[in-house]
């Protein structure tokens, strides 16, 4: 359902290890909103909600709802570092547009 790239895995085991609270895995999901209609959320959970689906990509559990599934469907998250800047970045294969960042699309 979800690939992680290789530096998005590291990163997401990087910051389950180090998190301030005891985690497990990442949580994705959908919301309206961003510049271009929805946006994608993560976030670092200890186990599913009710009604979640679980998947995972290498070593790392990923928790999607299962309105959000649709959406994921196929997404490959990678993650980038530069001087400036750094973050999880989304290429949705669903997504007939998406804003320059990344971080949000339009269906």
């Amino acid at each position: 359902m979800i690939t992680l790239t290789p530096n998005a895995e590291k990163a997401a085991q990087r910051f389950i290890r180090h998190a301030s609270e005891p985690v497990s895995a990442l949580r994705m999901a959908v919301a309206s909103g961003g510049c271009s209609g929805f946006e994608y959320k993560i976030a670092l959970v200890n186990g599913p909600e009710e009604g979640d689906l679980k998947t995972s990509s290498g070593e790392v559990t990923i928790f999607v709802d299962a309105a959000s599934a649709p959406y994921l469907s196929g997404v490959t998250v990678d993650f980038f570092e530069t001087l400036t800047d750094s973050g999880f970045k989304f290429e949705n294969p669903n997504a007939k547009s998406s804003c320059g960042c990344g971080s949000s699309f339009q269906v």
